[in-house]
């Protein structure tokens, strides 16, 4: 079983400002997780689609915030943004698999983006 799979969260926290998440699980691990970049790597099948390769590229987004999280069981939370998305659901791995490769992420979105020639900014 990886880390991810073992992942229970001990804290989330979202800052005053509504930008970010951060996740503290219990061994001791810690992330701090953009609201954009989970806006736009949402798990949701509005983002990813239904099949390998349907994954929607989502610009626009540079300003939005969490708006609400809700529980969901004992395994993950619903994200509520301010643009009214909210079909994602975050699993705990899911949150420890993108906190861990969270530079890495950025950079295949920033450079989606461009590929696109689309922007961060709405």
């Amino acid at each position: 079983m990886s880390n991810h799979e073992k992942a229970w969260p001990k804290e989330l926290r979202v800052s005053a400002d509504r930008k970010m998440l951060t996740v503290r699980f219990d061994d001791g691990r810690s992330y701090d997780l953009e609201a954009e970049l989970l806006r736009v790597r949402s798990p949701s099948a509005e983002v990813q689609g239904h099949a390998p390769g349907q994954r929607v590229t989502v610009g626009g987004k540079s300003e939005v915030a969490i708006s609400k999280v809700l529980p969901v069981g004992n395994y993950a939370v619903r994200l509520v943004f301010d643009d009214t998305h909210d079909t994602g659901i975050f699993t705990w791995a899911f949150l420890s698999e993108l906190g861990e490769s969270k530079d890495q992420r950025w950079a295949e979105y920033m450079a989606e983006l461009a590929d696109k020639g689309m922007s961060r900014i709405f």
